[in-house]
């Protein structure tokens, strides 16, 4: 559904973005180039303190995957959420949300490993799911290293979303990391573009239709479509995974943020829960949302 209005946060972004004259994404046919405008348009704030941010690299497929770890003030050791960040698989880095990170530490009391993982269209599928995925094994297997108790989660925003979801799928079937949660916000999970909230929202908030399927085409290869670690809603049971919250947003364009994510998740036997959807008007959405969100993967934490 389309928001009749946006909320007014939503709106100034929008107002900030057409003043800058910022193209599509897409349109700028340059990986680079679109990642030097999207960090542009990066928020100008600092965020909370924090007890200890520490910048190391750990091994990977390819070589070492540098990553970022927020310690919350306070003694440890305590649970530990990995963080893979959005972006299409081509933009955002650890610093596109370092703010998001800060927030989600000292909201959850949790240690929070960023990754910043391989890009497209340099590095096509699977390389950032290996990354992520290698992390995750070297964060399961050494809690001490970043101050953790031997709980994990995953949890990521739209692309980061689709690799948190696959990093599951693959820990279930390789008899993987123990992963107690899987926080996944708006995620790309699905190769089909049939979707109602995509077709309503493709044009007009920044993110636009040809920038979804740039993005794609940076990563995926048409093979990719059957793969259910490419597109998680194509596996073939959902069942045995860690327990998930699906956050939606508004406006909705991606298909994570279609109901038939959260009916497949149900019918497959998992939990799949979903923040009350405040309509266009309600208050700071954006930051009650990330609440919810990280307020269940702390529950769910401290029970396992």
């Amino acid at each position: 559904m389309r928001a009749d209005e946006p909320h007014p946060d939503v709106q100034d972004i929008l107002a900030r973005v057409e003043e800058a004259d910022v193209m599509p994404l897409a349109q700028y046919g340059d990986p680079e180039v679109a990642r030097d405008v999207a960090a542009q348009m990066r928020a100008d704030a600092e965020g909370p303190a924090l007890g200890d941010i520490e910048n190391r690299a750990v091994p990977g497929p390819d070589g070492d995957v540098p990553i970022r770890v927020y310690r919350p003030e306070g003694d440890g050791p305590r649970p530990t959420v990995l963080y893979f960040h959005g972006g299409g698989w081509v933009i955002g880095d650890l610093e596109s949300h370092d703010l998001a990170c800060r927030h989600l530490a000292v909201e959850t009391g949790c240690t929070v490993v960023a990754v910043d993982y391989r890009r497209a269209p340099e590095h096509p599928y699977p390389a950032a799911l290996e990354d992520c995925y290698a992390v995750t094994e070297w964060v399961a297997e050494n809690p001490d290293a970043v101050g953790g108790d031997g709980r994990l989660a995953v949890a990521g925003d739209s692309a980061g979303g689709n690799l948190a979801a696959a990093v599951c799928l693959r820990a279930r079937d390789e008899n993987g990391p123990d992963i107690a949660y899987q926080a996944l916000v708006y995620p790309a999970v699905s190769p089909s573009d049939d979707w109602d909230s995509r077709r309503e929202n493709g044009e007009g908030y920044y993110l636009t239709e040809p920038d979804m399927e740039w993005f794609g085409d940076c990563y995926f290869d048409e093979d990719d479509e059957s793969d259910p670690y490419a597109f998680p809603m194509v596996a073939d049971s959902h069942a045995d995974l860690p327990p998930a919250s699906v956050h939606r947003r508004e406006p909705p364009p991606l298909p994570g943020d279609d109901p038939r994510v959260l009916h497949d998740a149900r019918a497959a036997g998992r939990t799949g829960r979903r923040p009350r959807r405040r309509r266009a008007g309600g208050r700071r959405p954006a930051r009650r949302s990330r609440r919810r969100v990280t307020t269940w993967a702390t529950r769910t934490l401290l029970r396992a």
